[in-house]
């Protein structure tokens, strides 16, 4: 699938992140020998609490390059618990972090990162695509505060599709939702590039193409290795150009809220590309086109692919309503407020009633509309 602009008539700029990455079931085993070109000594490792017995593992195939564990990461990267790390990382005489789990371990080394500079080494286990962004968010006051700086990507990442077998379907569902959302609205980036739209198609078909697979079988390594492959191509996508709509609205309910970040990419996703649907109808075509390919029943009208999205998120039995996440009722004026308090690019003007009335429709689980 070819972009549909010529590239003789097309100027623009691409800057290519300098990370290397190992991809493959197995390649875990690697880690050893990935640390040490690294020139890593001490590697602090992170998870969350749930995916200690995982970190565990890690430290083990680490051995004296283990400097310990901190197992305190959780969502949207609280100002204290990032404080918290970059103590324990001093106290340990770190020189290195290994962030092992999904976006949320993979904030907390970044949140490490952007002050000491430390190398991180990525191992993500969920489809969240963090890894592979210079973006660090972090959480005070109740405000998710966002921005880029090379110092926090990540300089290795590890794709192993096995550490994603145990992930429980409902989440890998959301998350690779998560990853579609990122590749969406770098289709319709104000910087976007031919590249990104290649990578984008690419990581919208093979995210979509997996998750009727992992629906049959949720242990298919193929599908799991599908769905981390789609993961890598979006997340490039986002770490590469500037997100729009749908990326502002998500972290506004998400730090503001404190709503699971991938279930409200799920149902915030199909309104947000309904709204910009007239205003990037090139980017809606090469969507529908994606779908289509992943073998998903597409219609031929632009508004389709919103549709489309949240047919396959109700399908995989995802969310599909803000209600059904915990979000107060009483809280929709805020976020819509919060959602226009600060310009960012954007497909369609932003009006603060017409955000106003996407977020009831994703509120109250409706379908999708302009």
């Amino acid at each position: 699938m070819l972009p549909s602009t010529s590239i003789a008539s097309t100027a623009f700029v691409y800057t290519s992140s300098p990370q290397r990455v190992v991809f493959g079931a197995g390649c875990l085993a690697r880690l050893p020998e990935e640390i040490e070109r690294l020139g890593v000594r001490r590697a602090l490792v992170l998870c969350t609490p749930e995916q200690l017995a995982m970190a565990e593992q890690v430290a083990a195939l680490l051995g004296e390059r283990c400097a310990g564990l901190f197992p305190q990461a959780v969502m949207h990267v609280p100002i204290e618990t990032a404080r918290a790390a970059r103590a324990e990382a001093g106290r340990l005489g770190a020189d290195g972090a290994v962030a092992i789990g999904g976006g949320s371990t993979i904030g907390l080394g970044k949140a490490i990162a952007l002050e000491s500079g430390l190398p991180i080494l990525a191992i993500p286990t969920t489809y969240a695509g963090s890894e592979m962004t210079p973006i660090w968010g972090i959480t005070e006051a109740g405000v998710k505060k966002t921005g880029r700086d090379a110092r926090v990507l990540p300089r290795t990442v590890l794709y192993d599709p096995a550490l994603s077998l145990t992930l429980p379907l409902s989440l890998s569902v959301t998350s690779a939702m998560n990853a579609i959302a990122h590749a969406a609205e770098g289709l319709y980036a104000h910087d976007g590039n031919p590249i990104v739209t290649l990578m984008a198609q690419e990581a919208i078909r093979a995210s979509a193409a997996a998750l009727p697979a992992l629906q049959r079988d949720a242990q298919d390594l193929a599908a799991r290795s599908d769905a981390l492959y789609g993961a890598w191509l979006a997340g490039s996508v986002l770490g590469a150009v500037a997100m729009g709509l749908h990326h502002k609205l998500c972290h506004t309910l998400g730090g503001s809220f404190n709503l699971p970040h991938a279930e409200v990419h799920t149902v915030v996703l199909p309104h947000a590309l309904a709204y910009n649907a007239d205003g990037a109808p090139d980017a809606m075509a090469h969507i529908a086109r994606s779908l289509r390919a992943a073998g998903l029943d597409v219609g031929p009208a632009p508004l389709d692919a919103a549709l489309a999205v949240q047919r396959l998120a109700r399908y995989s039995g995802a969310p599909t309503s803000l209600a059904a996440l915990g979000m107060p009722a009483d809280g929709l004026d805020r976020a819509a407020d919060l959602a226009v308090q600060t310009p960012y690019p954007n497909p369609r003007v932003l009006t603060r009633a017409s955000i106003r009335a996407l977020l009831q429709r994703a509120f109250d689980g409706h379908a999708p509309q302009p």
